[in-house]
């Protein structure tokens, strides 16, 4: 069976902490299987993740338009339109919006992960949906 979706049709998440939008394409609600995580994400300028990881995991960004950064322990990195980031199973990362908002295409496998922050609040990990339900990401 082939899943077709269009994005105004999907659940749209806005974050507990403001200037991040989510919206999936492939999670289990909608496909009924965890073996992935995709959708796209959506950045205000000047808005970022915590700094983070993810337990079992393999994380992926497609920058797909706007200006802006990644920060590992091996430093910061600027991103633009174009490039692809491949964050390892257990790599420690952020990603902010620098000179612009920031649109882009984000994977992750499998989805059966646990998220652990180093610098925020367990609200960086709540996402409430537009039609008024919570998501937590675990």
């Amino acid at each position: 069976m082939a899943y077709i979706f269009h994005e105004d049709e999907l659940p749209k998440l806005v974050s507990a902490v403001p200037g991040r939008e989510r919206t999936f394409f492939v999670n289990k609600e909608l496909t009924n299987i965890d073996d992935m995580l995709a959708g796209i994400m959506r950045y205000k300028q000047g808005a970022a993740s915590p700094l983070h990881l993810h337990e079992n995991c393999e994380h992926f960004y497609f920058i797909m338009e706007g200006q802006g950064s990644v920060e590992t322990p091996e430093g910061i990195r600027d991103v633009s339109p174009g490039d692809m980031v491949f964050i390892p199973a257990e790599a420690t990362h952020r990603l902010r919006a620098t000179g612009s908002p920031l649109f882009y295409f984000e994977f992750q496998a499998p989805n059966r992960f646990v998220t652990t922050i180093l610098d925020g609040t367990p609200e960086d990990l709540k996402w409430n949906r537009v039609d008024g339900r919570v998501w937590i990401q675990t």
